[in-house]
């Protein structure tokens, strides 16, 4: 008997030994630079007919939504937009969006109203009022942090940027190169950059590229940046300069931005010292003696005392 355990336990280890061998090995062949660029290659063309295709392919269930759930074209654009601000350029994304601003309030409202009980109908009514305004908050809050995002990328693009120019590359080169080496670091702003190629590359004039760059992000550093590429543009300075002493300017107010957020640090830590700390020092310290004073002043004790 000990030796057929052993002999499984030397199985089971062998087993699971090979099983584990091959996912690491698996794994390992996926992150290879060759199959990274192999991805990179195949994604491209999809990648370049989703974003820059005029008249792109919508699914069916998409356009049934669109007949159950009208909306006029002038909405729909103003809402695509907003999608496309925090990322989302798929076709299908304004349908999600549609759906889950309509299905929301009855789920929200319909939970509040299981949770309370019809007699208390009202947080039915605040919950969906919640589930309508939800869809509308999340969006403005991935939009919030993808801005965040591009704005403290921007001077270390801008920096990538002058060392390719300087180098000998073109503008364009220099985006491409900036692009593919921000991807990790800040995907979002490498991604704008990859559509200011793609919009290059399909033929818009560079300078109305850049300034769908700005109206897209919506980014106040971005805007300043692509004012300053069209008067160097336009009055023919040297663009390696301008980038310099606007990665500078953007470089300072990153840093003071990191400075204002960090002295309010000490306003925003009251409530949590008031609401959470506080308490708990406050029953640590004065809970043995309030046990104590009622240990010692309880009635029965007081008249036994009292004879």
């Amino acid at each position: 008997m000990t030796a057929q355990y052993l002999l499984m336990l030397v199985a089971v280890f062998a087993s699971v030994a090979l099983g584990v061998g091959a996912l690491v090995s698996y794994a390992l062949t996926l992150t290879t630079p060759e199959q990274r660029e192999i991805r990179k290659l195949s994604q491209s063309r999809e990648s370049i007919l989703s974003q820059v295709s005029l008249a792109e392919e919508v699914a069916p269930w998409v356009k049934r939504f669109q007949q159950i759930v009208p909306k006029s074209p002038k909405e729909m654009s103003g809402l695509r937009r907003r999608l496309s601000t925090a990322g989302y350029r798929s076709p299908t994304a304004a349908a999600v969006y549609g759906t889950a601003e309509t299905i929301m309030p009855f789920v929200v409202g319909g939970l509040a109203l299981f949770f309370f009980g019809f007699s208390r109908w009202y947080f039915a009514l605040l919950g969906a009022a919640f589930g309508f305004v939800l869809p509308s908050v999340w969006l403005g809050r991935k939009t919030a942090l993808r801005q965040k995002q591009i704005r403290n990328g921007l001077p270390d693009a801008l920096d990538l940027m002058i060392v390719c120019i300087e180098a000998g590359s073109g503008i364009d080169q220099a985006i491409v190169k900036t692009s593919d080496e921000l991807d990790i670091a800040y995907p979002a702003l490498a991604d704008e950059m990859r559509l200011v190629t793609t919009e290059i590359r399909a033929g818009k004039p560079r300078l109305e590229a850049f300034k769908n760059f700005a109206s897209r992000t919506k980014v106040d550093e971005v805007r300043s940046l692509v004012s300053m590429l069209i008067q160097t543009d336009r009055f023919g300075t040297s663009i390696a300069q301008a980038l310099r002493t606007h990665a500078e300017v953007s470089r300072t107010k990153r840093r003071q931005n990191a400075e204002e957020r960090a002295g309010k640090i000490g306003v925003k830590l009251v409530f949590p010292l008031v609401f959470c700390l506080f308490p708990a020092l406050y029953v640590a310290i004065l809970g043995p003696a309030v046990i104590e004073y009622f240990r010692l002043f309880k009635p029965d004790v007081v008249e036994r005392q009292h004879k």
